[in-house]
């Protein structure tokens, strides 16, 4: 519901701190409402008496109960419980629409746009040859770009063209930025992404390789092969 109709409320909110507070405090309400649906059941307390009270001249005597009207009473209520409903919340269920694209919600600045874009430049740089790559400042940036959906598609669309190139065998640096990237993007996928950019990942890992010297190769399933 946040995403299909507040993404409008939320841009305006944007630099105004109080209203961005007093906007978390009416989901935090309602997220506990809904997990706490039940009022808390008020008991009601009997006053002890005080001290003394039993010398005083005008004090009634309790009345004597009668067995069977008290007896009565308890057999009403117990029918009333047995035949009453169970007292479960009733569930409304409603159609909520997917509004805007669910790549950037809250896309609205041009900066935020192109994101996507920027990422893939700066992904396509890192699997640049050492000379040649000038990603080394723009690298804790892709890392923390892999937070996004688009980003982490965008990274296995750029090693799969890499293989499709014969260019899957990487030098020091170059298997080091990829195997970062790959353990972010990992890290931060959901089980949608598990048939997804998981899958996608999974040909890719058994493909980029180094050389660790004649003879043998270090394949980069070897450093992401923990991941869930």
């Amino acid at each position: 519901q946040l995403v299909a109709y507040e993404v409008k409320r939320m841009r305006a909110e944007e630099g105004n701190k109080q209203k961005i507070l007093r906007h978390i405090k009416e989901l935090a309400e309602k997220l506990y409402k809904n997990e706490n649906p039940y009022p808390a059941v008020t008991m009601h307390k009997v006053q002890k008496p005080t001290e003394g009270c039993h010398l005083r001249l005008h004090q009634k005597p309790f009345p004597r109960l009668d067995e069977g009207t008290v007896q009565w009473i308890i057999d009403q209520a117990t029918a009333k419980l047995q035949t009453a409903p169970p007292a479960v919340k009733a569930e409304k269920k409603c159609m909520v629409p997917s509004g805007p694209p669910i790549d950037s919600p809250m896309s609205g600045s041009t900066r935020a746009a192109s994101r996507p874009a920027a990422c893939c430049a700066a992904l396509r740089l890192s699997l640049l040859p050492c000379s040649l790559s000038p990603s080394l400042q723009l690298f804790p940036a892709v890392l923390r770009a892999m937070k996004g959906r688009a980003a982490r598609q965008c990274l296995t669309q750029e090693l799969n063209l890499h293989v499709q190139q014969n260019r899957a065998v990487l030098d020091h640096q170059q298997f080091d930025f990829v195997i970062r990237m790959m353990n972010c993007c990992l890290q931060d996928c959901t089980a949608m992404d598990e048939h997804g950019i998981a899958a996608a990942l999974l040909p890719l890992v058994t493909a980029f390789c180094r050389k660790l010297s004649p003879g043998i190769t270090q394949f980069a399933y070897s450093c992401v092969q923990e991941h869930v």
